[in-house]
């Protein structure tokens, strides 16, 4: 069986991406979860991930991090983790590797924490050129494919890529046009999304930096986190 290992449910966007993937297409896995340390250096990330890093997947003697790349590396043992048709699968590949690599000022300015509520102080220029190529790619995906999902029918890897984005909508109060709006609540009222969030209200350790972080942008309105230990 496969070994996952994740950081704070609560903060950990890139943990969720593999994660709501497995638990999706139903790939049993063993989870491992690894609270951030109070320090730069994370010695027990250091222990399984040779960049200090999750997630990482365990498959025996292979150890596969990154969440793109535990992406493709089950997509050679599953067939379902990638649309089947060769069309929808080359554009699902793009949209995931561009949401990998890009959408900085969102991944800075809406930085992911389920729990809480945010009003942000403003919606800066590049925020919202972030949000507007998203809503882009997200009606391309639904109007070529079909949906309810990015690349059709079901949901594949491309989705997973996109789930913290759901999180960040509902956090923030991203105003997003219906058909967007529709897909971010398809992603939210999936079982291993509700399961996700029902994990990070209940974790009670807290990333103090990343919490400072956020209050750069915007002020907090509501904490529906367990109470921090």
């Amino acid at each position: 069986m496969y070994t996952l290992y994740i950081a704070n449910k609560n903060y950990s966007s890139w943990s969720l991406r593999p994660w709501i993937l497995m638990r999706e297409l139903g790939i049993p896995f063993d989870e491992r979860l690894l609270l951030f340390e109070p320090t730069p250096v994370q010695k027990a990330f250091l222990a399984i991930s040779p960049s200090g890093r999750v997630p990482c997947l365990l498959d025996g003697e292979t150890r596969v991090w990154d969440s793109l790349a535990i992406t493709e590396y089950l997509g050679e043992r599953q067939l379902d983790v990638w649309p089947a048709e060769q069309q929808a699968r080359a554009w699902a590949r793009s949209a995931a590797a561009e949401m990998h690599s890009g959408f900085q000022a969102l991944r800075s300015q809406c930085s992911m924490s389920c729990g809480v509520r945010i009003r942000l102080n403003q919606i800066s220029e590049s925020l919202a050129n972030d949000l507007e190529r998203i809503e882009a790619l997200w009606t391309e995906g639904l109007e070529r494919f079909g949906g309810p999902f990015l690349a059709g029918q079901r949901f594949t890897a491309v989705d997973a890529f996109f789930a913290p984005v759901a999180f960040r909508v509902q956090t923030y109060s991203l105003k997003l046009f219906a058909r967007s709006s529709q897909y971010v609540a398809r992603l939210l009222a999936l079982p291993g999304m509700g399961r996700w969030y029902a994990d990070a209200l209940a974790e009670t350790a807290r990333d103090l930096p990343h919490d400072a972080e956020i209050l750069g942008y915007g002020k907090l309105t509501q904490d529906l986190r367990a109470a921090a230990i």
